[in-house]
């Protein structure tokens, strides 16, 4: 059974950090480009940052570049995001994904919520 279980969301003030994990099971994880996407209330789901398998290589969406950092860890079969420098506009329901030619898979998302 394919499970991606996501953690390390919660409130946090602008100008601070959290660090999302999302846990991969059921699959062959270093085969798969791992990605995380956010999707604010009223807004359509967006790419947030992804890395592939085979070269990984990284994309960031505009709006974090320089602020996110993914990576992974194939031996623990688990993708991170970094988030640096918050902002209001950072929040968002924070979904993994893993995907490959075939298959695609979604996490059950982790709320990140950036508040003064």
């Amino acid at each position: 059974q394919v499970q991606l279980v996501e953690s390390g969301g919660g409130l946090v003030q602008p100008g601070g950090s959290l660090r999302l994990s999302c846990a991969a099971s059921g699959f062959t994880f270093s085969t798969y480009a791992m990605s995380w996407y956010r999707q604010a209330p009223g807004k359509e789901r967006e790419l947030v940052a992804e890395i592939r398998s085979i070269d990984g290589r990284i994309n960031y969406a505009d709006s974090v570049k320089g602020r996110f950092t993914i990576s992974r860890d194939n031996a623990k079969n688990t993708v991170y995001l970094q988030m640096n420098s918050l902002k209001p506009e950072d929040t968002a329901v924070y979904y993994c994904n893993a995907r490959n030619l075939f298959n695609r898979y979604w996490g059950q998302g982790t709320q990140v919520t950036v508040s003064s």
